[in-house]
């Protein structure tokens, strides 16, 4: 057993679609596995094309993203190490429903639609796990569509902001310290707007005494206040 294969196994068994496989079982995937390398800015592949397998990421960060006619952007998720992408056109034989771009550097593996296919006949429970995924990112996507809907930008904004507060933000006596995870174009790109609404936004809730902006560090200085306005954003 080459080396090679028993890290591609061990990367494998991490996933939570073939965790449940024994590890002779992961090597003998492993084996009918191939690695792909990114680059940051690197396609992996296009809305619309035949989808051949399952991407697996090892490294790095995937985002899955539609553009529009006018070549606007949505980001409908960000995937990382762990994580599998196209999970559905593996199974319905159809193509790709969005586009997937490196954003940093990133290894991929890939198994074939027949070798995983074949590996789901053999282990039902594979499957099923697979039903669980596409279910949850099904519910994201209605989110979305919800969100997109029924919101407005100003609304959007605020609930990314406390969202980032929540898991991110550090307590100090100027407020809740946080860094915006991307720039304002990508923000935008996954609320659904261009980027000068976001910068707008921004400005507006500083003059409204509730943020300090610097870029992207952000300090929250009336978190009640954002989720007050979340009722009443306009």
């Amino acid at each position: 057993m080459t080396t090679e294969r028993l890290d591609i196994a061990t990367i494998l068994g991490k996933t939570g679609l073939l965790g449940s496989l024994t590890g002779s079982e992961l090597q003998m995937l492993a084996g009918r596995t191939r690695r792909r390398r990114l680059n940051a800015g690197e396609l992996l592949f296009s809305e619309d094309e035949e989808c051949e397998g399952l991407h697996i990421i090892a490294r790095g960060k995937v985002r899955i993203f539609k553009m529009s006619r006018e070549g606007r952007e949505q980001v409908l998720a960000v995937n990382g190490p762990g994580e599998t992408i196209a999970e559905l056109p593996v199974f319905d034989g159809g193509t790709y429903p969005a586009s997937a771009v490196a954003i940093d550097d990133v290894e991929m593996l890939f198994i074939s639609r027949r070798d995983f296919n074949a590996h789901c006949m053999e282990h039902p429970e594979i499957a099923l796990k697979v039903l669980q995924v596409v279910g949850g990112r099904l519910r994201r996507l209605v989110g979305i569509i919800e969100e997109l809907s029924f919101t407005t930008v100003r609304q959007r904004l605020i609930s990314a902001l406390l969202r980032i507060a929540e898991t991110q933000g550090k307590q100090t006596a100027r407020g809740l310290e946080l860094q915006l995870p991307a720039s304002h174009q990508e923000i935008a790109n996954q609320l659904g707007t261009v980027r000068e609404l976001i910068s707008r936004n921004l400005m507006r809730l500083q003059a409204e005494g509730l943020l300090e902006v610097n870029g992207r560090d952000i300090v929250v200085k009336d978190a009640a206040g954002l989720r007050a306005l979340l009722q009443t954003a306009g």
